[in-house]
């Protein structure tokens, strides 16, 4: 019969559920195909930069108005340009990384490269914290949104605010859902609403610009309406009342604003060739664009005196929304689009993450500080591992905070500022080892981003600490050892794993080799181990039945001597107390204590391709041969027999069997 002839065993159930759930499987070979345009590239991997506009702006005010009063509309303006300036250093090194690294990693390649592995774990664990608290913040801001909405169009309306947990757990488990069926569909899917949040962000800010100029100016929103953050007493002076600490805190919340600008960094071999040019272009408009709406919603923040709320509900960009476009059909229309693509970018935007982790997770686990099980695609070659833990990671996170953006934003901005100052800490060393072109230029770029990027961070451990900061702070050293140690571990066995020519060297110093056969029922399984063990031509073969049920143990005697075929004789072993591994364990040690003896257990494993034959019998091999493990002389085989599969062939044949009508 051909190979093409043989009859191969259907599907597993798991597997079954899984291609229907997610799709037939793509091969290998179709990985060079997944790759992204500009376009597409500029929707996926720019939602989590460019969306958060939707709540940069508002996090400095939640810090200033308390303080500065109404004067915090006016110093929200300088403090956004400080933060744009932040976005231009990083902006120019981030280029020089994608130009000089295309591969995935982003700031832990460069940092690993050019500061060592050790230090790029603190990289490592930065992005890796940074792309869970990510997926949290965007998908609560975007029921935030949409709740929002509801408040504005409702007058009000309070009775969708319950959901907003269930909402936003629902989003995280379809957005794994959308990337475990692979990076095109999830490119297709999600990049469509970053234009379409771009293009509503544009309408808002032309019309508020036309009334401004035209229309004589813009309405303000009530700031002492119930519910909104209480107004401070202000002052006067270039702060208006506010402290030098205060400010950093808003600049610190502010600093929001750049989350996901490394994405492209990290995901940069998902580009089309050539990489580093397209992930370059791409990187700087997504950074004009992103400078662009955050000063635009901080200016009509100035103008409009949209206030932050105590409970996130309506956001500032719904307020500004709702004034620049007025109260009739079309300023109705105008809000709802606004809001509707506010809550998807929000949404998508968390997908970012979804691209980055699992590749982030994929380069450190293959540089052995991560489980080597995050390195493998999945069924659509989807980094499925990966995708799968930062899931369940975020929506922990989400569960702790109750969905409160105000409280994860605290765990925030660390993450990613440390990235940056990683990257850019080592492109300048990386230029102060290079002789290129423009190397001068280079370093001092890169170095004013480390320096500044560095000084984000101290100011938001600082300034945010009691509000959650101080768990990042603890996470960060904690993590970083986790890392080493596990890197550790795989260093340790690998060098006894891989010392071959110790082990092979000299002859096996056996004399006689037994082959023990562990019987618990005289089926088929054990006859098919019986005859295996012949087959091995050992010195001796024994069959072993380790006595727990006293009255099972004689029928089963009874009946192995009664059947013909089983030509060796069944040994009852007591076992008193029942500890059948113990009692295995032991006698094989006996067994080999003399140094020349080598023993092979031979364990009849019934395995059951259905649910229900699975549910109904344990099986013991696996456990067995850890058991013995310990032992140097003594080796385990776990011989399978599928029970289903005997069942359905001997239906077969009965039903064959079977007269006719």
């Amino acid at each position: 019969m051909a190979d093409a002839d043989v009859p191969l065993p259907p599907d597993r159930l798991r597997y079954r559920v899984k291609r229907a759930f997610l799709g037939p499987p793509l091969v290998t070979e179709r990985l060079s195909q997944e790759k992204l345009s500009n376009p597409l590239a500029l929707g996926v991997l720019a939602s989590d930069c460019v969306s958060s506009t939707a709540y940069g702006t508002e996090e400095m005010l939640r810090i200033l108005v308390p303080v500065a009063g109404v004067a915090a509309f006016t110093l929200v303006l300088p403090v956004t340009g400080a933060i744009l300036l932040v976005l231009l250093l990083v902006t120019l090194a981030y280029r020089d990384v994608v130009s000089v690294y295309t591969r995935a990693g982003g700031s832990y390649v460069v940092a690993r490269e050019n500061l060592g592995p050790r230090v790029a774990q603190v990289a490592a664990v930065a992005l890796l914290v940074d792309y869970t608290v990510t997926v949290a913040v965007q998908t609560a801001a975007g029921t935030d949104a949409l709740i929002s909405l509801a408040h504005l169009i409702g007058h009000g309306y309070h009775g969708i605010d319950h959901l907003k947990l269930p909402l936003t757990i629902g989003v995280v488990v379809l957005l794994m859902y959308g990337n475990l069926r692979g990076i095109r569909e999830a490119g297709r899917a999600f990049a469509l609403p970053a234009y379409l949040f771009m293009a509503a962000v544009a309408l808002l800010l032309t019309v508020g610009l036309v009334r401004g100029l035209v229309g004589g100016g813009l309405p303000h929103a009530d700031t002492a309406a119930p519910g909104a953050v209480p107004l401070g007493t202000g002052g006067h002076g270039w702060l208006y009342g506010a402290s030098l600490f205060i400010v950093l805190r808003a600049f610190a919340n502010g600093g929001s604003s750049l989350t996901g600008l490394e994405a492209i960094s990290n995901g940069v071999s998902a580009f089309r060739h050539p990489q580093g040019r397209n992930a370059r272009r791409t990187l700087t408009v997504m950074s004009v664009i992103l400078g662009i709406m955050v000063f635009g919603v901080s200016a009509l923040a100035h103008f409009t005196h949209a206030i932050p709320y105590e409970d996130g509900n309506p956001t500032v960009l719904a307020q500004e929304a709702h004034l620049v476009f007025g109260d009739g059909r079309a300023g109705t229309a105008g809000l709802v689009f606004v809001q509707l693509a506010t809550a998807l970018i929000l949404y998508t935007g968390a997908n970012t993450p979804f691209t980055g982790f699992p590749f982030l997770a994929s380069f450190v686990a293959e540089d052995r500080f991560l489980p080597r099980q995050l390195t493998r695609r999945g069924h659509r070659l989807a980094f499925s591992n990966g995708i799968i833990c930062l899931t369940v990671v975020s929506l922990g996170l989400l569960l702790l905070a109750g969905g409160n953006v105000d409280k994860l934003v605290a765990l925030y901005a660390i993450g990613v500022f440390t990235g940056f100052t990683m990257a850019a800490a080592g492109m300048t060393a990386h230029h102060l080892r290079s002789s290129g072109p423009g190397r001068r230029a280079k370093v001092a770029v890169n170095l004013a981003a480390a320096v500044v990027s560095a000084l984000v961070v101290l100011i938001f451990a600082i300034t945010k600490f009691t509000e959650g900061a101080w768990l990042v702070v603890v996470v960060f050293p904690l993590g970083v050892w986790a890392l080493i140690r596990i890197n550790r571990h795989y260093r340790t066995e690998a060098a006894v794993l891989e010392n071959v020519p110790a082990f092979t060297t000299g002859r096996p110093h056996w004399r006689r080799h037994l082959v023990f056969v562990l019987v618990d029922s005289l089926d088929l399984a054990a006859v098919k181990a019986l005859r295996y063990a012949h087959e091995l031509r050992p010195d001796e073969v024994r069959a072993l039945h380790f006595v727990i049920d006293e009255a099972r143990a004689r029928r089963l005697a009874e009946r192995w001597e009664a059947t013909p075929g089983t030509n060796v004789p069944l040994e009852l072993i007591d076992c008193p107390d029942r500890r059948l591994r113990r009692a295995v364990l032991e006698l094989a040690a006996r067994t080999t204590a003399d140094g020349s003896t080598a023993l092979t257990l031979l364990v009849p494993r019934r395995t059951y391709s259905t649910p229900l034959g699975r549910l109904a019998h344990r099986g013991t091999g696996e456990q067995m041969a850890r058991a013995l493990a310990q032992l140097p002389n003594v080796a385990v085989t776990v011989l399978p027999f599928d029970v289903s599969r005997a069942v359905e062939r001997l239906r077969g044949t009965l039903g064959a069997e079977s007269p006719g009508p």
